[in-house]
Formats: C-alpha cells, structure tokens, sequence
C-alpha cells in the first residue's frame, strides 16, 4: 500500500488503525462515555467555528514556531496523556516519544501507560512532560514524582477530573484490560491482526510499567486492576495540588479545567499553565464541548496562566481555531493514537505532518503570517 496516496487526513489514519489494532484497545481510543454526547459535541463544535479567508496579504515566510512553557516547539502541539498507548501497538510510548521529539513538540506520557518512565527516558533523547494521578497511596505518589525527576521530565501534568472514572459502554462490553482478556471473542478478533500479535510478542511490556513493580503487593494482572480501582483518591482538593506542587517542584500544568471559577483556582494555586478539558469526552457525558468552554476560560485567567487547550482535535484547522479562541497551546490525544495503531512511529510522525501542513495552508488563507497573530479576528464572529 502506497501509504504517501492514501493517507492525507487524521481520518485516514483512524480508518487504517482500526483495522489493525484489536477491537478492544481500538475502542479504548475511539469512544466516550454514557451515550457518548460530549465526545461527538467537542468536533461537532469546532466544525461551526468559522475561519475568515483573507486575500491580497503578503503571506511569505509564514512560521508555525511558537514557545510552549518557555521552550520553543516546531507549532504550539503536544501529544497528550493517553493511557494503554503501548496497546495500540507494542512499545507505543517510546515510538510516540520519539516521533514527537524528532518534530519538536513535546510528549506527555501517562501514569496509565505501558512502557514505564525510565523506559521512555531511556529510549529519548528529549525531556517529555509526565501526566500524575492524584492516588491515595501518598507514598507512591513521592515515589513516582521523583521517578519523573529522575527521567528528566521538564512537566508534571497533574490530572483533576478524574477522582471517578467515567462509565464507557465499550470498555466493559470488551472486557478491556492490560494483558487482554483471553476470551474467544478477543482471540479471534486478535486473530485477523496478526502484524499487532507479532509485535506483541516481540516486546516484554505488555503491563502497567509505572506501576508494576513499584506499588505494594502487586504481582499479578488481577491485584493490579484491583489496586488500580481503588486508588484514584475522591478526597482530591486544592491542598493536595498544593502538596504536589511543592513535591515536584517544577513546572506544573493542571490538566481539566472546564469552568471559570476553577480556572482562577488553579492560577491562585500556581499553576504555569492549565490544560481546558473535558476529558475528550470521556468522563462527565453531557458536559459542554472544550472548545465552547474555552473563550470563557481565556477571558477570566488568560493574564495569569498559560491556557492549554485539549479535546476534539483532529486537523489542523482545529490548532488553529483554538489558537484564535485564545488558547497558547494545542494538546492532541486519539489523533497520534490513530497514527500510533496504524502505522506505528511513522504513523505519528505522519498526523504531525498532517497537522502542521493543515495549520500552515490555513494560516496562509486566513492571511497570518506568525501564531501569535493568530486571534479572535481571523474567525468570523
């Protein structure tokens, strides 16, 4: 297959991924919670943002360089945190790691993930950022922080909403876990992806790295999801962000932000930059899209934190439309995930491409020539 043909779109890559990725972690990807309205909600919104074309403007020499956190980035996109990417095909966050690294965006890896932080550090030559669960056990969270200093990673990204997990019909109807469940279903349906089962048994990580291995009592498939259940901490506060920033000591993003009031919460509580999310969807269903909360956000904090922006992204019309809403950074999660599951490291290294092609092509219509002069005015309003 002529990939360089008949891949041009984020789209393409989803449809290649889902055929050679197993249905389980496919969905994993591609779903949201409950009746899945505020997944479908955060592209269905971004489509009724309107760009402006421009005309008769020097566009010459245009730059997609922008500086997240004070490091300059190839364009102002991050991949995001996302669980089981070395599900999707085997070694997945050192593949992803690298594909960012050698384009100049940085790379979250998250507590969820199966190649371990040393793992990544390991395989990379540039520091990523690291995403925390707020967990009860307080001495594995000290014990994880410092692993991330140890890494060399320049960003904690501490996640707030998710003290629950939301409920994905999929998830449990697949019996998804980490290894898969062996069950006839899955078996067959893994049967017809035989490029993933190869590479899954060429590797050693098929398991929560960050994990197993460092929490207490964990020897086993079955006490890994138990502990894993029990551990997301519903006592979650703004004292415990305050303990983690002190812990840490760096640079710290919070990650989750939907509404005004918590927004000037996390900048009182000094946070460099905040991410506005829902999730991608797959948390509190009926929740309005990212991108409509976003403008709301930027106008009660945008003088005091940085604003990130995550959640529905799937071209780069889309960084741009958020860049124009007011957000100084784009973070995208299923869109290298489908890159991931399809064409492994060259898969991500290609949505990157298709992102910054889209973004410079829309640049240049809207008649920008820098991100920064990318505004509220290059939308109609």
């Amino acid at each position: 297959m002529d990939v360089d043909r008949t891949v041009t779109a984020i789209e393409d890559l989803r449809i290649l991924a889902r055929r050679r990725v197993p249905r389980m972690f496919y969905d994993y990807v591609d779903c949201g919670s409950w009746s899945e309205a505020t997944y479908r909600a955060n592209s269905q919104d971004f489509a009724r943002c309107k760009l402006k074309q421009r005309v008769a403007v020097n566009i010459e020499g245009r730059t997609t360089e922008a500086t997240l956190l004070g490091d300059r980035a190839a364009m102002p996109v991050a991949l995001a945190p996302a669980g089981l990417a070395g599900m999707q095909r085997a070694d997945g966050e050192i593949l992803a790691a690298r594909a960012a690294g050698a384009f100049g965006v940085p790379f979250t890896l998250s507590t969820m993930s199966v190649c371990s932080l040393e793992d990544v550090a390991a395989a990379t030559q540039r520091p990523f950022w690291f995403q925390l669960y707020m967990m009860k056990d307080r001495a594995f969270m000290s014990e994880l922080i410092d692993r991330a200093k140890a890494a060399g990673c320049s960003a904690l990204v501490l996640t707030l909403d998710l003290q629950v997990q939301g409920q994905r019909h999929k998830d449990i109807k697949n019996g998804l876990s980490t290894p898969p469940k062996l069950s006839i279903a899955n078996l067959i349906d893994m049967a017809t992806k035989p490029r993933w089962c190869l590479g899954m048994l060429r590797t050693s990580r098929r398991t929560f790295g960050n994990i197993v291995g460092h929490a207490p009592d964990i020897d086993d498939t079955a006490s890994m999801a138990l502990w894993v259940s029990e551990q997301f901490d519903q006592t979650l506060d703004w004292d415990d962000v305050d303990w983690v920033k002190q812990r840490w000591g760096g640079t710290l993003i919070l990650k989750g932000i939907m509404d005004p009031d918590d927004a000037r919460l996390a900048a009182s509580a000094g946070a460099d930059a905040i991410v506005v999310s829902n999730h991608g969807g797959r948390q509190l269903d009926g929740a309005p899209s990212s991108i409509r909360a976003l403008p709301e956000i930027v106008e009660a904090v945008g003088d005091r934190v940085e604003i990130h922006f995550d959640s529905g992204v799937r071209s780069g019309q889309d960084v741009f439309k958020a860049l124009a809403l007011g957000a100084k950074g784009v973070h995208i999660g299923r869109a290298y995930m489908y890159g991931l599951g399809a064409l492994g490291e060259e898969g991500v290294s290609r949505c990157l491409r298709i992102l910054h092609k889209e973004l410079d092509l829309t640049m240049a219509l809207c008649g920008v020539r820098t991100i920064d002069a990318i505004t509220r005015d290059t939308l109609v309003q």
